[in-house]
């Protein structure tokens, strides 16, 4: 069962199995029950920072909020990532503070490029359902070689905007990849198919999950897992249209 999302693998599934079985095990209804107050959670709290800032002059702790304010989420994801039953307790407050900074980023897109947000949520929804539909009906098959594909191109991703993080801190930047040329259209485009893609494999892990009999509390930590990959697509594909809208 392995997933390029960090979050779901095969090590952190075999850690998991220390939970209580009394609990009861892991379930699609349950953790499909999960992934919607998870995303409900994220919506609400990127409602409220939305509409503070659309609203008129964003406050002075908007700037710190948005340098920093990731770190938060951050570390409740390493947390959950390193201990999976913290989950249940960690995983809201994850949506919740994310949710946050989520609602800055798109209501800063939004007021550069009116509309973009509601054409990028629609994306993100569509391509969910297209893949999720594809998936359950066997188009789409995840073999030990997509797999493997698909994690090794996650793992370079990361790798480069981490380089890129560290690079730009001493001036260093580099350009083409982040701009609004067709080689940085490109690159953005590569990159929302490999997010894409990552749900595909997110949505093994959970069948086999399930039909493993994880424990109870993996169906939060999957909810967790399949929100990280979601928020990661719409942030993507939000690069993306800035991208193309920007050359209009």
């Amino acid at each position: 069962m392995r997933s390029s999302n960090p979050t779901l693998n095969d090590h952190v599934f075999e850690r998991s199995r220390s939970g209580n079985p009394a609990d009861g095990v892991m379930t699609l209804n349950g953790t499909v029950l999960k992934t919607a107050i998870l995303t409900l959670l994220l919506v609400t709290s990127a409602s409220w920072s939305w509409k503070i800032l659309m609203g008129g002059s964003a406050p002075e702790w908007f700037g710190s909020a948005l340098t920093f304010g990731w770190i938060i989420p951050l570390g409740l994801a390493l947390i959950i990532s390193f201990k999976p039953t913290t989950a249940p307790a960690l995983a809201p407050l994850y949506a919740l503070s994310n949710g946050v900074i989520v609602g800055i980023i798109s209501a800063m897109y939004e007021k550069a490029f009116g509309g973009i947000v509601l054409t990028a949520v629609m994306l993100t929804c569509g391509i969910l359902f297209a893949l999720l539909a594809a998936y359950t009906t066997g188009m789409i098959k995840p073999t030990e070689n997509f797999k493997l594909g698909i994690f090794a191109a996650t793992g370079g991703i990361a790798i480069f905007y981490l380089a890129t993080m560290v690079l730009g801190m001493f001036g260093i930047h580099i350009p083409g990849l982040f701009g609004n040329g067709w080689i940085g259209i490109a690159f953005s485009g590569f990159v929302v198919v490999i997010a894409a893609l990552n749900l595909v494999l997110d949505f093994d892990f959970i069948e086999n999950g399930c039909a493993a009999g994880a424990p109870k509390h993996m169906e939060w930590y999957a909810a967790f897992g399949l929100l990280v990959t979601l928020v990661w697509l719409y942030l993507e594909i939000l690069r993306l249209l800035s991208k193309l809208r920007s050359r209009d």
